[in-house]
């Protein structure tokens, strides 16, 4: 039996809706109806009354209930088990973002070679999009990007959110204060690479205000990207964390300008399988570091 499947019936059993726990677990309606069926054919039985606004349990439901939070509460205390030191081994395949790299990554890494010391690692870093389709693909365990994917089999979790903001070189030929985004937009603006979920949010907001014609340089590479701000090409529309070194250094400074940038929120996603112990293994790590090391400009998620 698929434990997840009992996850999603607890979900929809607490909410009284298939779309409140398709939302909660950051999968579809759809995906959500499936499982729900899968779970009714094996074990013969209906476990809800649908309605067009509700779903309510049935007298089966309400039973099955009781012995479905038991069985995930063991199944929750059986992974810890199984993830002792001891117990698990093997490569497990990471895939991060760029801005993953920067605020806690390495915490990560230097945690997991400690309490699994039997488990080699095979990281990729990349943009969200590709990690997305490796993820998809089974060539990548677990990942760390901007996502949720909507796909069958795969399991999204909401892990920390990013601070964005505008920066410029202090050499800039821009207003000390009350700087505009009009203002900017004479600047070439620097951000994530094309297609990316900040590009498209970027490109929104400019629409919005009557600014299509600006230019937007897209880069996979923070890192670069990093660099064009502190050397006067245009301005950054990036993470928070970051810019912190070249805001330090003085080579650049924040521009309080409305509206902000849009901030980044990040999901641990793995392929729901059985043998994937790790990647949940290492997936709860991930929520530790975040839940220990969270700033003013990462929150956890709730």
């Amino acid at each position: 039996m698929n434990t997840r499947f009992l996850e999603t019936f607890l979900w929809a059993a607490r909410l009284n809706s298939f779309s409140a726990a398709a939302e909660r677990l950051n999968t579809t309606q759809a995906s959500v109806s499936n499982r729900i069926a899968a779970l009714e054919r094996e074990l013969g039985v209906v476990l809800f009354t649908r309605d067009v606004r509700c779903v309510n349990l049935t007298p089966a439901g309400r039973l099955a209930l009781q012995h479905a939070e038991k069985i995930v509460n063991l199944t929750g205390e059986f992974r810890q088990i199984v993830s002792s030191r001891e117990a698990l081994r093997g490569t497990v395949r990471i895939g991060a973002a760029d801005t993953i790299v920067y605020a806690w990554l390495p915490l990560l890494i230097r945690r997991m070679n400690e309490r699994y010391p039997g488990v080699s690692l095979d990281l990729t870093i990349d943009t969200s999009l590709k990690l997305s389709q490796r993820i998809q693909n089974g060539e990548v365990d677990v990942g760390f990007i901007m996502g949720p994917i909507m796909a069958a089999n795969i399991y999204n979790s909401p892990l920390c959110t990013f601070e964005s903001c505008w920066v410029g070189a202090v050499e800039l030929p821009l207003p000390e204060t009350g700087v505009t985004l009009e203002d900017i937009a004479h600047f070439p603006l620097l951000t994530f690479s094309t297609g990316s979920q900040p590009h498209q949010a970027l490109r929104a907001l400019l629409d919005s205000h009557g600014l299509s014609d600006s230019r937007i340089y897209n880069s996979n590479s923070l890192s670069i990207m990093t660099r064009l701000v502190a050397a006067a090409v245009g301005v950054g529309a990036l993470p928070r964390v970051l810019v912190d070194g070249i805001i330090k250094s003085g080579e650049a400074r924040i521009l309080d300008i409305s509206p902000s940038v849009p901030p980044l929120t990040f999901h641990t996603v793995y392929q729901e399988r059985g043998d994937n112990a790790i990647a949940r293994a290492i997936a709860d790590m991930a929520t530790e570091i975040v839940s220990e090391t969270t700033t003013q400009w990462m929150t956890a998620a709730a």
